[in-house]
């Protein structure tokens, strides 16, 4: 037997005698969970005030200061979203690779699938608007970038509901 308890042969992380060679490597934690739920709903409220304050008003702002304002907001909403959407997005891929006690694989590839959803949107749809306004207002671009971001604030939305609605499982389950 080796020091891990296998004996030659048996996959790792599988005790030998073990009923049923039940895996011993856990899935990810309930604090792993709460702190997943907890970055998603942060994110989640602040898609909404985004979509529904922040890029509308963007059609208000003076066209001689709107590169200094948009250069303000990109920098400082930057700071509020980089952060949280890496550590959502590690936690996703913990939650599908090692899905805890009471979650299925397909609800984490679900909830995975949103944060690349997400990922996608940023990349290809407001990315690009943002720098065609990087260069000074333009109404079509704001109204562009008001109805590609419904895409981020419903797939954020989804995942904090899909989040709240499995957390208590695994809370329960230890």
């Amino acid at each position: 037997m080796s020091s891990a308890g296998n004996s030659p042969g048996r996959p790792r992380g599988v005790v030998e005698g073990a009923r049923d060679a039940v895996s011993v490597r856990p899935g990810l934690s309930p604090v792993g969970v709460s702190i997943a739920l907890a970055v998603t709903w942060w994110l989640t409220g602040l898609i909404w005030v985004v979509q529904v304050v922040q890029y509308p008003g963007f059609a208000a702002v003076d066209p001689g200061t709107f590169p200094v304002f948009h250069a303000l907001h990109s920098d400082r909403i930057t700071w509020l979203v980089a952060g949280p959407m890496l550590v959502e997005a590690a936690l996703a891929v913990a939650l599908f690779v090692r899905p805890p006690r009471g979650v299925h694989r397909a609800e984490a590839a679900i909830l995975l699938l949103l944060v690349g959803v997400i990922w996608a949107s940023t990349a290809f749809l407001q990315v690009p608007e943002h720098e065609r306004l990087a260069d000074g207002l333009d109404q079509d671009s704001v109204r562009r970038l008001v109805a590609t971001n419904w895409v981020r604030t419903v797939a954020w939305s989804l995942r904090a509901i899909g989040l709240a609605w499995l957390a208590p499982r695994v809370w329960r389950a230890g």
